[in-house]
């Protein structure tokens, strides 16, 4: 790619977040021009989205898709459409799991064919477990496996005050996905598939299931529906059957908080070295936590690591011990041990100390046991 059209990378994208449109067409222009012999398909790609916002027509017709519906009063989109082109985040998941996902992504690529031995291809996961265990990243994953945009229901434009609206709202994005190839995701299921036990309800709820139950039941082939909550045990019991794939996502095993914390603090790029005995010490004695819960403490470590040229081994121990581990004698022991190991005599016990939380006696009698 010429240097010219990498240079012009930074104008477009600041142009794009100010809205300047004019210099984004312009920019853009210039992109085809020097791209065009080398990457027909891109600059084809670039082209038509130009030609379609041009004729005035939003976006997400580039994408192959019309514009979401909105809401009648107060003309909010009631779902966002993604084209995911590129997936750069790290889906690491237990083998298991990816089993079934891989399963599915390789049916689905061959719909056509069981289609013609009439058999259905399945068209609908229900992804649950805790927060931040990567369900709405498994949707992404799809998204970009399967080359299909991703409808995400919006939640605050969809649920109403008014009595019936929400039922309509949520009927006319599943109308919407139905209509094209695409993936719909339903996030924080829970919120429109409540059990219909409720004493306090005026029927509304009730009205809202029974629309995704028939929907679901009718749900077509071209297209996939993904549900995803943390709260399982609130759905209405008949809404699990109409699921082709019911997938809990746990909190990672020891393995995969081992992968995550290795991919996330990225030593190598950044050329900063942590102990892997501390990392394997934190993995095995902080397990209750998710990929999402990893990711941030490795950010917030590397940002320290990079503006204050903190030593990185000591501010992954405190930032661990801050936020999960409190007070527990044979981690802190363990910890104590290993940082005598790597600074040796750079490291005071009143140091130590200081960075895992306890008194100066304790760290010398951690240091003097098994000896």
């Amino acid at each position: 790619m010429s240097e010219k059209v990498l240079n012009a990378i930074p104008g477009l994208i600041r142009d794009s977040l100010l809205g300047d449109k004019r210099s984004v067409e312009l920019a853009a222009h210039m992109i085809i021009r020097k791209i065009k012999k080398n990457y027909p398909n891109i600059s084809n790609e670039i082209a038509e989205i130009l030609t379609t916002y041009s004729a005035g027509a939003p976006l997400t017709r580039s994408m192959g898709v019309t514009p979401p519906p909105t809401d009648n009063e107060s003309f909010l989109s009631l779902a966002k459409v993604e084209k995911i082109d590129s997936y750069d985040e790290n889906l690491i998941l237990d083998n298991d799991i990816f089993e079934v996902i891989r399963r599915f992504t390789r049916e689905r690529e061959n719909a056509k064919k069981l289609i013609s031995m009439g058999i259905s291809p399945p068209n609908s996961i229900l992804l649950y477990g805790p927060p931040g265990v990567g369900k709405t990243m498994i949707a992404k994953y799809l998204s970009h496996g399967l080359g299909k945009p991703l409808i995400t229901l919006d939640l605050s434009a969809t649920i109403s005050s008014y009595l019936g609206k929400t039922g309509q709202n949520l009927k006319r994005v599943l109308d919407y996905a139905k209509s094209s190839q695409s993936i719909l995701l339903l996030d924080e299921f829970d919120a429109v598939a409540k059990k219909r036990d409720d004493p306090s309800d005026l029927g509304e709820l009730k009205r809202i299931v029974n629309v995704l139950l028939k929907e679901l039941e009718d749900w077509p082939a071209q297209s996939i529906i993904i549900a995803a909550t943390n709260f399982p045990d609130y759905l209405d019991k008949a809404i699990w059957r109409r699921f082709d794939i019911k997938l809990e996502v746990p909190l990672p095993n020891n393995t995969v908080r081992q992968q995550l914390w290795d991919v996330y603090l990225n030593k190598e790029s950044f050329s900063i070295k942590i102990d892997n005995k501390i990392i394997e010490l934190i993995n095995e004695f902080v397990n209750d936590i998710s990929p999402s819960d990893i990711k941030q403490i490795c950010e917030k470590i590397l940002r320290q690591v990079v503006i204050d040229e903190s030593d990185p081994n000591i501010v992954l121990i405190k930032e661990v011990k801050d936020r999960f581990q409190g007070k527990n004698g044979e981690f802190n022991k363990l910890l104590a041990k290993q940082l005598k190991q790597i600074y040796g005599t750079k490291i005071t016990q009143s140091n130590i100390a200081r960075i895992l939380g306890i008194s100066t006696s304790t760290v010398n009698h951690h240091l003097k046991s098994d000896k």
